[in-house]
């Protein structure tokens, strides 16, 4: 792990730590979160004060192994190896270091459940993208994705029925009106500078369709960097409205009235050095290699299965409906944005460079190191076995007459049945983080099945 005590008791550091401890002392952090997300999708984490940061940027921070049978509702799943004994460490990767624009004073990093001999865990999400990273380097190919987020801002009030609290939308301007703009303006700033001190560069930002829903995208990045910034644009959407007396919902579907909120994933794959797009072909249709189509149809072979990571929550099953741009059909097509997966026009002067697919099916309650983990696998399986992907839809394909194009799962539960028959995905899981997934996701589909809207829509826009 690069940093070790030595024989006198001394403790020394290896470049990227020093760098850390060296910004906590100079800069005046005082407390150091070490955050990951857990399989429910929630963003967990403790706190390190500074005086202990150099060792317990070494050590991490000792963790009961059952968090990760928690589900979004606090609720603790019996699950085999996960209960009240046993322990793992939350160890922080240094090179995530950021302060956090949002709480002066506190700092955090990205981090890695570990055994507490410093070995990977079999549960540890990030640990899962680590190996699909991998797994698809052995294939001569470098991930590059980013996610896509939409949230919806506004104020939490307490419900005049005395039922669960409410989400009220901070505006109700119209689809990328300017109102909307001149309504959230204050907020978007502050949001855009909070990103753009973290290292996350912004590219494009604008007012959605529902009310006080707002997106903002980000620059790509390689794929295990993509999901980290993924995790830091959660926290910071949410930091900066608490900061300023609001809420931020990433929930795919906080008002149910209203649009939901996706986190749609823009991904390409490329050389290892990440010189040449493996995805552009020139003379290929659509300007896609035949790399390109082997990936689409992977996706698409798995797709039902993938919902269940890339949708993991009950909520995110009310947003894929037909013609409501989330993708409701298992298909692909350019420029189609009611499809799966849709082939996006390059953009800029180097089309190669630009070429990516854009997979819809995805939204922010999903764990992202999960949810781009399983993206990749189901990839890889394209690649490998050559698959086919057929013709793409160009056309909306809920105007195509029933059953001519295969429906995404309706629901988690729906999903989770299609993920424990995907043997790719459920292999590349594992035992251990394949059991306690579905036993999480279960229990979450159970609890909600249980309740009335009300109650499943204050505790997504609560949890997400």
């Amino acid at each position: 792990m690069g940093d070790r005590h030595d024989l006198t008791g001394a403790h020394t550091l290896g470049p990227a730590a020093g760098r850390v401890v060296e910004r906590a002392d100079t800069e005046g952090v005082e407390l150091i979160r070490f955050l990951y997300a857990d399989h429910g999708g929630v963003i967990r984490g403790k706190a390190v004060s500074r005086p202990l940061l150099a060792e317990r940027l070494d050590t991490g921070i000792g963790h009961t192994v059952a968090m990760m049978a928690m589900n979004m509702l606090d609720e603790l799943q019996d699950v085999e190896h996960l209960g009240p004994v046993g322990e793992v460490r939350i160890v922080p990767d240094p090179t995530t270091f950021v302060r956090l624009p949002y709480a002066p004073g506190a700092a955090a990093m990205l981090s890695d459940l570990r055994m507490p001999d410093g070995s990977p865990w079999a549960a540890c999400p990030r640990t899962f993208l680590r190996e699909a990273v991998a797994a698809l380097a052995g294939a001569g190919h470098a991930l590059v994705a980013a996610y896509e987020p939409e949230f919806t801002l506004g104020h939490r009030v307490p419900d005049p029925a005395g039922g669960p609290d409410r989400l009220v939308p901070v505006d109700d301007s119209l689809c990328y009106a300017t109102t909307g703009f001149n309504q959230t303006h204050d907020y978007t700033m502050s949001l855009v500078r909070a990103l753009e001190s973290q290292g996350l560069r912004t590219e494009h930002c604008h007012p959605e369709l529902g009310h006080g829903q707002q997106e903002l995208s980000i620059h790509h990045a390689p794929a295990l960097r993509a999901a980290d910034n993924q995790m830091i644009y959660r926290e910071t959407v949410r930091g900066v409205a608490t900061r300023m007396s609001m809420w931020a919902s990433l929930a795919p579907k906080p008002l149910a009235d209203q649009p939901g909120n996706g986190a749609h994933i823009h991904l390409s794959l490329w050389d290892p050095e990440l010189g040449a797009n493996a995805f552009s072909d020139p003379s290929g249709r659509y300007g896609l290699s035949a790399t390109a189509y082997r990936f689409i149809g992977g996706l698409l072979a798995h797709l039902p299965a993938l919902t269940a990571l890339t949708c993991g929550s009950v909520n995110g099953f009310r947003r894929l409906a037909p013609r409501m741009w989330s993708s409701a059909h298992a298909c692909y097509g350019m420029d189609n944005r009611e499809a799966a997966v849709r082939i996006c026009s390059p953009t800029g002067k180097d089309a190669a460079a630009s070429t990516n697919l854009e997979f819809k099916p995805s939204d922010s309650s999903a764990n992202p190191y999960l949810s781009l983990g399983a993206v990749i696998h189901a990839g890889l399986d394209g690649i490998r076995r050559e698959l086919d992907p057929g013709e793409p839809v160009d056309v909306d394909p809920a105007t195509l007459p029933e059953g001519s194009v295969p429906r995404l799962p309706g629901s988690l539960d729906e999903a989770l049945d299609a993920l424990e028959a995907d043997d790719v995905l459920m292999n590349a899981l594992g035992p251990l983080r394949a059991s306690a997934y579905l036993a999480v996701k279960r229990s979450e589909a159970r609890s909600f099945a249980a309740q009335d809207v009300a109650y499943e829509l204050f505790h997504h826009f609560k949890a997400f």
